[in-house]
């Protein structure tokens, strides 16, 4: 135990890989391999900096001197400085060189661009995760029928595997998104105090050509194409709100998804996994609640609220730049990405485990298909020469009586009264041929299947799917 706040989203919730994209270790050892870029690319541009100065630099990119570094911010108050004289004095050959020309955004703003890459990266392999595990699920139970709803009442029938296809096409348009969002990320590059890049055209003698080539260099160097095209001290944080918009945009099908299955859940026509001695209240002991839904839906409203901080952030941003984006941008996008990977484990678990009880939907389908059958009903009398709306007549009123037996704690026997009606003139054989569920989900299945078989070209691109790493706390 500790005296001291812990981040549920670390302790509870996220996975150990997510936390090691925004640990200290890979921000502060990618500050160091930006610099490392720096001193190569103007070497290699020709200044006078030695092979040995880079050997010592990249020697000690991993083994940050953390007690230094601190020591050093309690006396200059500036996070950067002080790394850079803790690096400093890892490499005293290399300190004259090091983070010549830049300024704090070329190691915070970059890092911070390259961890988003990373991050996205992981979420996008959940998000494929996810949707494997859902397609699956639609497939083996493309044709079984259950009643649909709208505003949560009654209504055609569909079939489970159909309405899981709901769930997979959000998680494919947010799928569209991410590599839409990831193929755009860009570096900041090595701009300088206002993004003019003057420091380093100084450096090279008013040469324009050489400070292209060394923001192209870095690039490459660090795994990019390329740069933003303008930029003033900091890259545009309008980047940082489409990364979490799209967090945002998962986290609301995640969400649809866990709502959908908690209603379900109600039903009793699908519930989420339960593990053997697993407490469902603390109260009443008989209680199987679905815990895990709920924690979705609460992750994924945290995300979806977090994705205003950068919208925020992003229309204050002054001229060339404040800092008064520093603050929030620590706190909101590494929490954002935490709380998202969390969610989605808990998607991907959720969604291999859901259990399903037929006889149940069979149930809630035969207490509403009396009312549905009835349309079935009158078009095959009125197949046989009977009056439209006479018999249309009869079905209000039957129905009607039976709506208000049913509600005084009566039998369901709509099906009985018409059966008993002499103006149908149809048998109790034939009622219930036109009874079976199956007559009544449309195009269900044939959707499902057609559907899954695009979702499922969509994940061959993605080779052959290994499991993804999940680590889930009940």
């Amino acid at each position: 135990m500790s005296d001291r706040y812990v981040n549920p989203l670390c302790s509870r919730y996220a996975s150990a890989q997510m936390q090691g994209i925004f640990s200290e270790d890979r921000k502060f050892s990618t500050w160091r391999r930006l610099w490392v870029a720096l001193a190569e690319a103007q070497q290699e541009l020709g200044l006078d900096i030695s092979d040995q100065q880079i050997e010592e630099m990249r020697a000690h990119v991993s083994d940050i001197n953390y007690q230094a570094a601190r020591d050093y911010e309690a006396q200059t108050r500036h996070d950067v400085m002080a790394h850079i004289m803790a690096f400093g004095d890892q490499c005293p050959r290399a300190r004259p060189i090091i983070h010549l020309g830049a300024t704090s955004a070329y190691v915070g703003d970059n890092t911070d661009i390259i961890l988003q890459k990373e991050a996205l990266g992981r979420i996008k392999d959940l998000l494929v995760g996810a949707i494997a595990k859902l397609c699956e699920f639609a497939r083996l139970y493309k044709g079984l029928p259950c009643l649909g709803y709208t505003h949560f009442q009654p209504a055609q029938p569909t079939t489970v595997g159909k309405r899981a296809c709901l769930w997979i096409q959000d998680l494919l348009l947010d799928l569209d998104q991410i590599e839409f969002t990831q193929a755009q990320l860009r570096l900041l590059g090595c701009r300088g105090t206002t993004g003019t890049a003057a420091s380093f055209l100084h450096l090279f003698g008013g040469d324009h050509q050489k400070v292209k080539a060394l923001e192209e260099k870095i690039c490459r160097k660090m795994g990019f194409t390329g740069a933003y095209g303008v930029s003033g001290q900091t890259y545009s944080r309008k980047v940082d709100y489409f990364s979490l918009s799209v967090l945002s945009g998962i986290a609301q099908s995640a969400a649809k998804f866990s709502n959908d299955l908690r209603l379900l859940s109600h039903l009793q026509e699908i519930e989420e996994p339960f593990e053997e001695g697993q407490v469902g209240s603390s109260a009443m002991a008989y209680k199987r609640n679905p815990m895990r839904s709920e924690r979705i839906a609460s992750l994924a409203r945290y995300i979806i609220n977090a994705a205003q901080n950068p919208a925020m952030t992003a229309s204050s941003q002054w001229l060339e730049r404040t800092l008064d984006d520093s603050a929030n941008r620590r706190i909101a996008i590494p929490e954002a990405f935490l709380a998202a990977d969390g969610m989605l484990s808990l998607v991907i678990n959720v969604a291999g485990g859901l259990e399903v009880y037929p006889h149940r939907m069979a149930r809630h389908l035969e207490e509403e298909l009396p009312f549905m059958a009835t349309e079935n009903i009158l078009m095959y009398c009125v197949s046989r020469g009977k009056d439209r709306q006479s018999l249309h007549e009869r079905i209000r009123v039957h129905s009607m009586e039976a709506s208000k037996q049913i509600k005084a704690g009566g039998p369901m026997d709509l099906l009985e009264r018409i059966g008993g009606d002499p103006a149908f003139g149809i048998s109790g054989e034939e009622i219930s041929a036109l009874l079976e569920a199956r007559q009544f989900t449309g195009r269900s299945q044939e959707q499902c299947e057609e559907f899954l078989a695009q979702a499922e070209e969509r994940l061959g691109a993605y080779g052959d799917l290994p499991g993804i790493d999940i680590s889930i706390r009940v």
